[in-house]
């Protein structure tokens, strides 16, 4: 008589292969797994339901699904399938639960505390690649500071959540968000990993480089707000950094709208370098 596995053995096996933990993992089942978590976070039916919604959250998630994606096609690169294939799996769970955040149902009177643990579970997820990387590359002792202050922060602002006070905790928490990024970001920056990264075309590399800047100038915005005079100007010693860097910012755009996308990616480099020099003038150390 023929043999069946049973529902649950069935269930665990595909649950097994969905999540990328079978132990023959070779280059090319992962190099296809990255392409498929790839398409899934950029022109799925989840992706569009994203970009549709306009929910800051659901955008938030898909940030992070692309930031995993492409440290995990880093991790290939270097040969770490195990890791590579962790990361996609938080990859492909960032981008769905950024699709179920963008459903237009959510209850108004729970945003706070969902939006509120989603932040804070991105934050303790590159909170430790931000330490292994630290370890990686024997960072000085400026950046395993930053690393204490991304901890303390990431304490206190739990803390505060604890006590349901989310107006006050959301801002400490998107500070530990930022600078863990950007940290990681700017260690990368010239590593092995990143440059063996290969970019389907100019394009998608200018697009890259200005997600870079952005994540600078919000972490600019968010970390040293509480710096900012009466009149609301930055610290003198950061602004000349500041306008520097958005006048080359501009300079990137113009590039880029008459074609010139090699040519952006250049300037756009230089224009993050000038926020990251602003971000240390005001007091702060981050790599890069």
């Amino acid at each position: 008589m023929k043999r069946t596995a049973s529902p649950l053995v069935r269930h665990v096996l595909w649950t097994l292969l969905l999540s990328g933990s079978v132990l023959a993992q070779d280059v090319v089942t992962l190099e296809r797994r990255a392409q498929s978590v790839g398409t899934l976070i950029e022109s799925s039916s989840a992706a569009r339901q994203i970009d549709t919604s306009g929910v800051a959250a659901a955008r938030e998630r898909r940030d992070n699904a692309r930031l995993m994606h492409r440290e995990a096609r880093a991790l290939i690169a270097a040969g770490d399938l195990a890791g590579a294939a962790r990361l996609l799996d938080q990859a492909a769970r960032e981008i769905m639960e950024g699709a179920r955040l963008a459903r237009p149902e959510q209850v108004a009177g729970e945003k706070s505390k969902r939006d509120f643990d989603t932040r804070l579970e991105s934050t303790r997820a590159l909170l430790v690649a931000q330490q292994r990387i630290t370890q990686e590359k024997s960072a000085p002792p400026e950046a395993l500071a930053a690393t204490r202050r991304i901890e303390a922060e990431l304490a206190q602002a739990q803390a505060l959540a604890t006590a349901g006070r989310y107006d006050e905790a959301r801002p400490v928490l998107d500070k530990a968000y930022l600078s863990a990024r950007v940290s990681i970001e700017s260690m990368r920056r010239g590593d092995t990993l990143v440059r063996s990264l290969n970019f389907g075309s100019r394009r998608e590399e200018y697009d890259y480089e200005i997600d870079r800047n952005d994540t600078h100038r919000m972490l600019i915005t968010v970390l040293l707000a509480d710096r900012k005079d009466a009149a609301g100007a930055m610290p003198p010693a950061m602004q000349p950094f500041i306008d520097k860097a958005g006048a080359l910012r501009r300079d990137a755009e113009g590039l880029a709208r008459s074609g010139d996308h090699g040519g952006a990616v250049k300037v756009l480099e230089d224009s993050t370098r000038e926020l990251v020099r602003a971000i240390r003038a005001g007091g702060i150390y981050i790599p890069g």
